[in-house]
């Protein structure tokens, strides 16, 4: 391990080194207590890069009495999963690790069905992408799903004053504060991107005889990383996440700029198809109620036609979602709501509530009071239709050069 790059040399080695991802692995939650249990069930980890599903598998192989088989499906098929399934079969319940599961297709998926379902094999898949785009629903119904997010600039530094200390990554060097923090802020939640920047880093350090690590060798060394887009999807989420804020700034030039870096790389057109229905409703909106039905168009062509034919249809997308004016009305109106959802409960005024009969009984206030709309002029009537505690909240806010009814 002395050679291996420092991301391999700091994978974390137990539950409790890894940081982050409390919602998944932290204290009581289903998936810790599986693995300390040794009892996991086939699971999906999605997340994108660098954001510990390997390392829950390395750890997972550490601590499991059974058999453990590791696939990648960028270099193995079908026969190789068959291998493995026929050894599981006679030595019993075997853990196979298959990452970038997503890279099988429907058919591939498919063999692993008959061995999950009996429980032969638990499957701990790894993919960047979508699940439920991207693996066979009957393959996910049998699984467990956890979702892992992007670690917090914070959890990057932790993890980095861990690598400066322990004798497993760079004991010796020292670094400055705001180059930790560059680090973290640049490294979009990726922990092997900023292992990697903080390895390259000590190494700028230490060719001008130094052992502290400034903000400058820290600029320097994301600076050195490869700008070519990476079809293995290891930094997928930089270009990608350039073509957003090009179509966000409504600059079309640059939006087919690192489109085609994209297609031209070897992206999945459907991963560039959906990221463009979210820009339609999230930055867009009801500036532009079109460009969701633009978005969504596309990416429903790209299924009929594939690529190369497809792209005239992203790129026409791409133009439109440039080009169409911004708002961010609904997700300013989501954001309002769920905080008041998340605050306390709420109940639903008597005049709103509908008829229990399905469970056999009906309170005598539901429904009582209420007025129905269609039986006034224009179809409107003034009457309360949220909780009283919430009257004069205000979620829908559209900027004041937007038409719409408030």
């Amino acid at each position: 391990m002395a050679d291996a790059p420092l991301a391999a040399r700091m994978r974390p080695r137990t539950v409790d080194e890894i940081v982050g991802q409390e919602q998944v692995i932290g204290p009581g939650r289903t998936l810790r207590a599986l693995i300390e249990r040794d009892e996991l069930r086939s699971a999906i980890l999605w997340g994108p890069a660098g954001t510990g599903k390997t390392t829950i598998a390395h750890i997972v192989a550490d601590r499991t009495n059974a058999p453990v088989e590791k696939l990648s499906a960028i270099s193995s098929g079908v026969a190789d999963v068959r291998k493995v399934i026929a050894n599981a079969r006679k030595v019993g319940r075997t853990v196979l690790f298959l990452d970038e599961i997503h890279r099988f297709n429907r058919a591939q998926q498919d063999a692993f069905l008959g061995a999950v379902e009996d429980g032969v094999i638990v499957l701990i898949g790894a993919t960047t992408e979508n699940p439920f785009f991207e693996v066979n629903s009957p393959l996910l119904s049998r699984s467990l799903l956890f979702r892992l997010e992007p670690l917090s600039p914070e959890n990057v530094v932790t993890l980095l004053r861990r690598a400066l200390t322990d004798e497993r990554g760079l004991p010796g060097t020292a670094a400055d504060d705001e180059a930790l923090a560059w680090i973290a802020d640049k490294s979009g939640g990726d922990a092997r991107t900023a292992y990697n920047a903080l390895e390259a880093g000590a190494e700028l350090a230490a060719a001008r005889g130094d052992d502290r690590v400034t903000l400058d060798d820290a600029q320097q060394a994301l600076a050195r990383r490869a700008i070519r887009y990476d079809k293995a999807q290891d930094r997928h989420y930089d270009v990608i996440s350039a073509f957003i804020k090009s179509m966000r700034g409504s600059d079309p030039d640059a939006a087919l700029f690192w489109l085609f870096e994209m297609i031209e790389g070897g992206e999945d057109p459907k991963f560039i198809a959906r990221r463009m229905i979210v820009l339609a409703s999230e930055d867009i909106g009801l500036a532009d109620p079109q460009a969701l039905v633009i978005a969504t168009a596309a990416a429903q062509a790209n299924e009929y036609v594939g690529l190369p034919e497809s792209a005239f249809a992203l790129a026409q997308a791409a133009v439109y979602l440039s080009l169409a004016p911004k708002s961010n009305a609904i997700m300013r109106a989501m954001i309002k709501a769920k905080e008041d959802v998340a605050a306390r409960s709420h109940e639903v005024p008597a005049h709103l509530g509908g008829s229990d009969k399905a469970r056999g009984r009906k309170l005598a206030s539901q429904g009582k009071g209420y007025k129905y709309p269609h039986a006034y002029p224009d179809g409107e009537v003034e009457q309360s239709y949220r909780p009283p505690e919430l009257e004069g909240k205000t979620y829908w806010d559209p900027e004041p050069d937007h038409t719409f009814k408030k």
